[in-house]
């Protein structure tokens, strides 16, 4: 079962959240909270899977929530943004505060059961209509400065074998891990051990984070 904190300031809201979630049968709402600070306290002493987070709350929003749980080792639940606002300025706050997803309220009900599932699974980005236009300008204020020479590789900060570079270059474009195996004529087992190594190594909480820093130093 994927263990779900559900985080909005309407009840409602809630309510009707967590009816389609536990409809789903693989997916368990085990809290609730109505803002930010509730938020912080809850996912520390429920350690959920996935937290699906509003923006705007009283007192802490949910970025800054969200911020706060993904810089505690000890709340390694990963957060899915949920709001009625389709605004860039949320999703690259979203992103930089550590959000492995962003979703908009008036998405169906299957599209909340699957960024639940995508989320914990670690296996794609967000949606393919925001995914390039968000990591990209995101990534893109804080690039790192590429060598002059045109042809000259960037030198990374991290040391990757030449096939987790490739792999990461792939991360960058949405592909999934299936997609990726078939791409590299590889094992999706493979795959997933060389994911692995890339976030280790980058110290990346999840792929959102490893494909912004992808961008950031030139390898996308």
């Amino acid at each position: 079962m994927i263990r779900v904190l559900l985080v909005d300031d309407h009840a409602v809201m809630r309510a009707g959240f967590r009816m389609i979630l536990e409809a789903a049968g693989d997916i368990e709402v085990v809290g609730e909270a109505g803002d930010g600070d509730a938020a912080v306290v809850a996912a520390r002493e429920l350690r959920p899977d996935v937290i699906c987070m509003d923006v705007q709350m009283p007192g802490m929003d949910g970025l800054e929530a969200t911020r706060q749980i993904v810089a505690d080792a000890g709340t390694p639940a990963s957060v899915v943004i949920v709001t009625t606002f389709d605004r860039d300025d949320y999703l690259f706050q979203a992103l930089s505060a550590g959000a492995s997803g962003f979703l908009l309220k008036n998405a169906g009900p299957e599209e909340l059961t699957n960024a639940v599932r995508v989320a914990h699974s670690g296996d794609a980005l967000l949606a393919p209509s925001v995914t390039r236009r968000v990591i990209e300008r995101f990534a893109q204020t804080e690039r790192e400065p590429l060598p002059r020479e045109t042809d000259a590789a960037p030198a990374l900060p991290v040391e990757l074998t030449e096939r987790e570079a490739e792999v990461l270059r792939l991360l960058a474009r949405a592909m999934s891990n299936g997609e990726i195996a078939q791409h590299l004529f590889i094992g999706e087992a493979t795959v997933k051990t060389h994911v692995s190594n890339v976030l280790q190594k980058l110290g990346a909480r999840d792929r959102v984070a490893a494909v912004v820093w992808a961008y950031r130093h030139g390898l996308a």
